[in-house]
C-alpha cells in the first residue's frame, strides 16, 4: 500500500500532481493488490477523488452531501482543484462528476505521523441515490471489531507497485482483508507510529493489500465504514499489513461537521 511516493503513480503526466502529494514522508496507502474487479453497484459508496480530473484517491459517500477520504489527500487543496467522480466502476469515464464546496479537513492531521487522517468534502449538489449511489453507514464511537474480522477494501489504485511503469486500475478493485490485532500493528510499526486513530488489516503471508491510488477509500465490514485506506509500508508487505484511519474514533468528527 505505500512506498516512498504517495498517491498518484498512475498518473499519466506527475507534473499535474502537485508536489507535496507525491512526497509525504511515510507513503500514504494507495492502491489495490492481489484483488479482482467489482461493480459500483456491489460497493455504491466508493467515489473517485480528483485533481483538476485525475484521479488521485478513493472516498466514501456518507450522506447525500457529503464524502470522507483521507486528510492526507486534501492537505493544502482548494475545492476549486477537486471534484469526485461517482456512480461508475471507471475513474475515468460514466457516472456522474460533482464539485466540491468545502473541505472540512481534521484540525489535528499531522502530515509527518499521518495521524487524524481524516477529511470531509461537501460536495456542490447533493447527491441522487440509487442502485450506483448510496451511503455507507457509519460505527459508533465505541465500536471495535476483534483480530480475524473480514473487511473488504476497493479502489482504483496501483495493482503491481513493482512495475515499471507502476500500473494502476482503470476498473475498479476489490480485495478483502482482516483486522490485525493492535499487537501485531505496534509490533510492524513500532508502537509510537500506531495511535488510536488508526488500525492494520492485511492477509496473512501479504499479496493483498491496498496501495497508491486507494488512500481516502473505504475500509468496510457488514456495509459499515470501519476504516479509511491511510498509509504503511510496501504494498502487500508480508510483514507490514496496511494501516487505516479507525473510523469508529473519528467518528464524532465526522458527525459534528457533517450534521448526520
Amino acid at each position: 500500500m505505500k512506498s516512498a511516493l504517495f498517491v498518484v503513480f498512475f498518473v499519466a503526466s506527475a507534473s499535474a500532481v502537485p508536489t507535496f502529494i507525491r512526497t509525504e514522508t511515510l507513503s500514504p496507502d494507495e492502491k489495490i493488490v492481489g484483488g479482482n474487479g467489482i461493480d459500483i453497484e456491489n460497493v455504491p459508496w466508493q467515489v473517485s477523488v480528483q485533481y483538476y480530473g485525475t484521479h488521485i484517491c478513493g472516498g466514501s459517500i456518507i450522506s447525500i452531501e457529503y464524502v470522507v477520504t483521507a486528510a492526507h489527500c486534501t492537505n493544502g487543496l482548494h475545492p476549486i482543484m477537486m471534484s469526485i467522480r461517482f456512480a461508475s466502476s471507471y475513474w475515468q469515464i460514466e457516472g456522474g462528476i460533482v464539485g466540491i464546496r468545502s473541505i472540512h479537513q481534521h484540525p489535528n492531521y499531522n502530515s509527518k505521523l499521518i495521524d487524524y487522517d481524516i477529511s470531509l468534502l461537501q460536495v456542490s449538489s447533493p447527491f441522487l441515490l440509487g442502485s450506483a449511489v448510496a451511503s455507507i453507514g457509519l460505527p459508533s464511537s465505541t465500536t471495535s471489531w476483534p483480530p480475524g474480522t473480514s473487511a473488504l477494501v476497493s479502489g482504483w489504485g496501483m495493482i503491481n507497485q513493482d512495475d515499471e511503469p507502476p500500473e494502476s486500475a482503470s476498473y475498479l478493485q476489490s480485495v478483502t482483508v482482516q483486522i490485525v490485532s493492535e499487537e501485531a500493528c505496534n509490533r510492524a510499526y513500532e508502537s509510537d507510529r500506531i495511535t488510536n486513530r488508526m488500525f492494520c488489516a492485511g492477509v496473512n503471508g501479504g499479496r493483498k493489500d491496498a496501495c497508491q491510488g486507494d488512500s481516502g477509500g473505504p475500509l468496510v465490514i457488514d456495509n459499515v465504514l470501519a476504516g479509511i485506506v491511510s498509509w504503511g509500508y510496501g504494498c502487500g508487505d508480508k510483514s507490514y499489513p496496511g494501516v487505516y484511519s479507525n473510523v469508529s474514533v473519528l467518528s464524532d468528527f465526522i458527525r459534528k461537521n457533517a450534521g448526520i
